[in-house]
C-alpha cells in the first residue's frame, strides 16, 4: 500500500527527507508521494518514517494503491536494483 499526503499537509518540510526512497516532492501546493517509489519503508524501516515524524497525521495509506507486504518488499528490491545499476 503506497502512502498519500492529504490536503491537511502544512508544508513543513519534515517527511521529504526522511524517505529513503526519494518518494516524497514539493507538488503544486503540498508535498507528494510517488506511488511508484513508495514501499511504505519497507526494506529500509519498520514503520513508514514519513508517518513517525509528520506533525499534523496527514500521511494514511492511499486506499487506490493496496500492496501486500510482499509486493512492497518487491517493489524496494526493484528500486534497489535499479539504483545499484545506475550508480
Amino acid at each position: 500500500m503506497a502512502l498519500m499526503i492529504t490536503d491537511e499537509c502544512i508544508n513543513c518540510d519534515v517527511c521529504e527527507p526522511e524517505c529513503p526512497n526519494g518518494a516524497i516532492s514539493q507538488g503544486p501546493e503540498i508535498y507528494v508521494i510517488d506511488p511508484a517509489k513508495c514501499t511504505e519503508c519497507v526494506g529500509h524501516f519498520d514503520a513508514p518514517q514519513c508517518v513517525e515524524v509528520c506533525p499534523v497525521s496527514c500521511i494514511p495509506v492511499d486506499p487506490a494503491r493496496v500492496e501486500t507486504q510482499d509486493q512492497l518488499r518487491r517493489k524496494y528490491e526493484a528500486l534497489m536494483a535499479a539504483k545499484a545499476a545506475a550508480g
